[in-house]
């Protein structure tokens, strides 16, 4: 019975090990590498002026970040009712994917972005309204 519960023990300790190397903090980002930005939502004003600041506001939405690759999501992350977000990923060429706000407004358009390690590459993610 000793060897049998030895062996148990030994099986466990394998499958532990083996999960842990699967773990999502095995493949995550290095430290300050990432996508960080603002998402806005406009026009919010019925009749916009020339004269006058764009009718934007910041936006709470859920993003999608996509390996420009092969299109496979890699991060989702939701901005705050300010609008920014950040989300850690590794070094690379980025899609990231406005999920669908309303039908068929508001509607966000896809925003490329190449992320170097070390740094965190900034944008803007713009939902259209359909006001006009």
């Amino acid at each position: 019975m000793t060897a049998l519960l030895r062996l148990i023990l030994v099986a466990f300790g394998l499958i532990a090990v083996v999960l842990a190397g699967c773990s999502p903090s095995a493949a995550s980002a290095p430290p300050n590498t990432g996508i960080r930005g603002i998402v806005t939502l406009g026009p919010t004003c019925p009749v916009q002026q020339v004269d006058q600041p764009p009718c934007v506001e910041p936006f709470a939405a859920t993003l999608a970040v996509t390996s420009a690759e092969d299109g496979s999501v890699v991060a989702r992350v939701d901005s705050g009712a300010d609008g920014t977000f950040t989300v850690d990923v590794p070094p690379g060429d980025y899609v990231v994917v406005p999920e669908p706000g309303g039908d068929p407004f508001p509607l966000g358009q896809p925003v490329e972005v190449t992320v170097a390690a070390g740094a965190y590459s900034e944008i803007e993610v713009a939902y259209d309204s359909g006001i006009r």
